[in-house]
């Protein structure tokens, strides 16, 4: 069993200690995780990479049970809390200002956002979650790939497939997003 799996399971029994080494542990790859999702956000946001690590463990920990078995398993809900995060400041910002100033992202494994065919994170997690209604393991697929920055062989490992599922499931994936997202787009 790896550390992160073990600090999980003492959490699970109870011991708070366990948690507070578990975020020491993983800190800097929480971070990073947070830095990578805020690759696809505006320059001048509000919230930045260490603010998004501590909202996203304060969600984690005020959880009623531990919500992962496994590091795989922490890793995705942890990037899902992020993302959470993020969407909800997205959705406050857009409230205040009426839809206006979100800054594309795209689908694709570039670092930077295209102007061509991006979509705002409000958007992408509305279309996420139509997703995750048809199909929750891709849904699934896409927060550990995407958002979590999960490889390939990473995210096969996390969702006991192979990586050759996760790659033809991935491609499938993105393209309904895209034409969910695009759909949108030209809705009136």
């Amino acid at each position: 069993m790896g550390e992160v799996t073990e600090l999980l399971a003492r959490w699970r029994d109870g011991e708070g200690a366990a948690r507070d080494a578990l975020i020491e542990l993983v800190y800097d790859e929480l971070r990073r995780i947070a830095q990578r999702q805020f690759r696809h956000e505006r320059g001048d946001h509000t919230l930045q990479a260490t603010g998004l690590v501590h909202e996203a463990y304060a969600r984690l920990v005020g959880q009623r049970t531990v919500p992962a078995a496994d590091r795989g398993q922490f890793f995705a809900i942890a990037a899902r809390m992020m993302r959470r995060v993020l969407v909800d400041h997205a959705r406050a910002r857009r409230a205040n200002k009426r839809g206006g100033g979100q800054t594309p992202i795209t689908l694709d494994d570039e670092q930077e956002p295209v102007a061509d065919g991006a979509v705002d994170l409000v958007r992408l997690d509305e279309a996420l979650a139509a997703l995750a209604a048809l199909d929750p393991e891709q849904a699934r697929l896409v927060e550990l790939r995407y958002f979590a920055g999960l490889t390939i062989e990473a995210t096969a490992e996390v969702l006991g497939v192979s990586a050759a599922t996760v790659k033809r499931e991935w491609t499938t994936a993105k393209a309904w997003l895209r034409r969910e997202l695009a759909r949108d787009v030209g809705d009136p």
